[in-house]
């Protein structure tokens, strides 16, 4: 990401955002369960909603820096933190993900599709969203609408936008069952769920 856009992600504004209108909207209707995947969650805004919603989350992000900043951040034994425990961070490729076949109990993916590089690379982290989750377990997400204005944002960033009206499609291809796909004015958010 780019500078701008990495500063704006630490917002006090972009917390709101996603406190008040990302997460309710992604996740309404939706149960992670007790033991959830947060897949790309960069500097872990997301996290801090998400880690009240399920007693274990674990956070899977590429990049190094973002990886080790959210794992401190989120070390309970942190003398600076009055977090809970329960949320592991782990370095690592969601098109790869280092975790077993049917590991967690529900996956949640918030604004990070278009920062994978290529589309072939967004369908392997899908099916390995599925490998990994639970019979049954949901994988909801959201991601932005292409616009000018979203794309300057976007300068010099690794940016493939997801086509929403395409998604469904590309879930059900990966191994999901019941996708669903809805969108507003600047966004899309998803659901499907693992046969």
């Amino acid at each position: 990401m780019n500078l701008l856009h990495r500063w704006a992600c630490r917002s006090a504004f972009w917390r709101k955002t996603v406190e008040q209108h990302i997460i309710p909207w992604t996740l309404e209707g939706v149960e992670l369960g007790d033991d959830a995947l947060e897949i790309g969650p960069g500097p872990g805004l997301t996290t801090d909603a998400l880690r009240t919603m399920t007693d274990r989350l674990t956070c899977i992000e590429i990049d190094r820096r973002l990886a080790a900043s959210l794992a401190k951040r989120m070390d309970a034994s942190n003398p600076s933190t009055s977090l809970r425990t329960g949320v592991t961070v782990v370095e690592g490729d969601a098109t790869e993900m280092p975790f077993p076949d049917d590991s967690f109990s529900g996956a949640v993916s918030l604004t990070m599709l278009h920062h994978v590089p290529s589309r072939e690379l967004q369908d392997r982290l899908l099916a390995e969203a599925c490998r990994v989750l639970k019979p049954g377990a949901w994988f909801a997400g959201t991601d932005s609408l292409t616009s000018l204005r979203w794309r300057l944002y976007h300068l010099f960033d690794t940016c493939v936008p997801v086509d929403p009206a395409t998604f469904g499609q590309r879930l059900s291809e990966a191994g999901f069952i019941d996708a669903s796909v809805d969108t507003n004015p600047w966004a899309f958010r998803f659901r499907a769920r693992k046969p």
